[in-house]
C-alpha cells in the first residue's frame, strides 16, 4: 500500500484538521507514493526509535509528538532533531505525527487517561468553539434522498454518538432561468415554480469542501441555492481534556495512591488538601495549566495533567485538589491506543509498538 493510501485510511479515524493551529501535524518527511512495509507507533520520534524502525522493517513512523516542532534552517545533525531527521531521510523512513488531532479526538489521548481511571459519563473538558457550522440547500422533492445520502456519506449530520442528522421542510421554489442557462427543469424567461425540499445539516467546519463538493454533485440544478452558517454552538464531542466520575468517592491521599498505581508513578505533585472527596475528575494530557479553571467550573474535586508551574497551583483555591503527574506519564497510553486502533485498521502489514525510552524526564527518589 502506499503511503499517499495509509495516510487517508489514518485520517479517516483521526483526522489532522482537529488539531491546534500552532501544531504541526501529519506528514513531517517522507514520499506520498512510496509503498509501506510496516509502521512503527512511537511517542516520540528520536534518533533510536528510528533505528528501531529500521530494524523492524518499519518505513513508516507514526509518532504523537512532532519531531519538527518549528522550522528547520538546515540538517546538519548538529542536534537530536536534525539527526533524528536526516537518519529517517536518508534511510527511507517517513514520519508522520499527529499531536493536538489526537488530544482533540473523542476517544484520544484524554480518553485513555479517563479508561485508565475507569471514570464514568465522561465529557470533554474544553469543548471546540468555532468549529460547527450548518449547511442549507434547496432540492427537487425528488432527488431529496440522493442529496442527502451524498451530504452524509461526506461527513455531515454528525452530532456526537449520531448520525445522518438532517432537517427537512417542504416547500415552493420559484426561478426564471435567463439566456445562457441550461436549466434541469422549465424553459429560459419563464418562471418555474418547483416543489423542493429546504435541508440543513450541521458539519465540523473543516469537512466543508468535501461536503459542498458532494452535495453539488448530486444535486440535479445548474445553479445550485445553498447557505453557510458559522454557529455559536460548541463542539461537545471535540477539545481538549475531559471529566467524569468515579465509580466511588475516594479521600484525597486514596486518590493519590490509586493514581500513582494506575500511571505507574514514582512521585506526585499536587495542591493542598481540601479535606474534601474526590469523585469527580478533570484531566487533560501533556501540559493542562490552561484547563484548571475549566475543571473548576465543571465542579471536578481533582485534576490531572503536567507541567505546571509554581502559581498555577494556587488556582485551586481550597476547592479542587490539582495534580501534576507529569508530560510523559499523562500521555504515557497514546502508543498502545495508536496500535489499537491501527492494528483494526491495517491488515496487510506489520503494525509495531516502539519500545524505547523517550521520556527525557528522570527522577531521583
Amino acid at each position: 500500500m502506499k503511503l499517499k493510501a495509509v495516510i487517508a485510511k489514518i485520517e479517516e479515524e483521526i483526522s489532522i484538521r482537529q488539531a491546534e493551529d500552532f501544531d504541526n501535524v501529519g506528514l513531517l518527511c517522507g514520499v506520498y507514493d512510496r509503498d509501506v512495509s510496516g509502521i512503527l507507533v512511537c511517542h516520540d520520534a528520536l534518533e533510536n526509535v528510528v533505528d528501531e524502525a529500521i530494524e523492524r522493517n518499519c518505513n513508516l513512523i507514526v509518532c504523537f509528538h512532532p519531531i519538527i516542532f518549528s522550522g528547520l534552517k538546515s540538517l546538519t545533525g548538529k542536534n537530536y532533531v536534525e539527526r533524528a531527521v536526516l537518519k529517517a531521510i536518508e534511510n527511507k523512513v517517513a514520519i508522520y505525527a499527529i499531536h493536538t488531532a489526537f488530544d482533540n479526538d473523542f476517544f484520544g489521548v484524554n480518553y485513555g487517561i479517563c479508561r485508565q481511571l475507569g471514570l464514568k459519563n465522561m465529557k470533554i473538558l474544553q469543548p471546540k468553539e468555532d468549529n460547527l457550522k450548518q449547511l442549507t440547500v434547496f432540492v427537487p422533492k425528488e432527488y431529496s434522498e440522493k442529496v442527502k445520502e451524498a451530504m452524509f456519506s461526506a461527513g455531515a449530520g454528525n452530532i456526537g454518538f449520531y448520525d445522518e442528522c438532517s432537517f427537512t421542510v417542504n416547500g415552493n421554489g420559484t426561478f426564471r432561468p435567463v439566456e445562457g442557462s441550461n436549466p434541469f427543469s422549465g424553459q429560459q424567461n419563464v418562471r418555474e415554480n418547483a416543489d423542493e425540499d429546504m435541508i440543513s445539516v450541521i458539519f465540523e467546519g473543516f469537512k466543508q469542501g468535501q461536503i459542498v463538493g458532494a452535495m453539488k454533485a448530486a444535486h440535479p440544478y445548474e445553479e445550485v441555492a445553498h447557505q453557510i452558517y458559522s454557529l455559536d454552538n460548541k463542539n461537545q464531542h471535540a477539545g481538549l481534556g475531559m471529566y467524569g466520575d468515579l465509580e466511588e468517592e475516594m479521600d484525597e491521599k486514596d486518590f493519590l495512591k490509586f493514581v500513582k498505581e494506575k500511571f505507574g508513578l514514582e512521585v506526585i505533585k499536587h495542591s493542598s488538601f481540601n479535606n474534601k472527596k474526590i469523585k469527580r475528575v478533570g484531566v487533560l494530557g501533556g501540559s493542562g495549566a490552561s484547563g484548571i479553571r475549566s475543571a473548576a467550573s465543571r465542579k471536578c474535586d481533582a485534576y490531572l495533567t503536567g507541567d505546571l508551574k509554581y502559581h498555577d497551583y494556587f488556582l485551586a483555591e481550597s476547592k479542587m485538589l490539582i495534580c501534576d503527574i507529569g508530560h510523559y506519564e499523562s500521555e504515557q497510553f497514546v502508543t498502545q491506543q495508536l496500535f489499537e486502533i491501527f492494528s483494526q485498521k491495517f491488515s496487510t502489514f506489520a503494525i509495531s509498538k516502539s519500545i524505547e525510552k523517550t521520556n527525557p524526564v528522570n527522577y531521583f527518589i
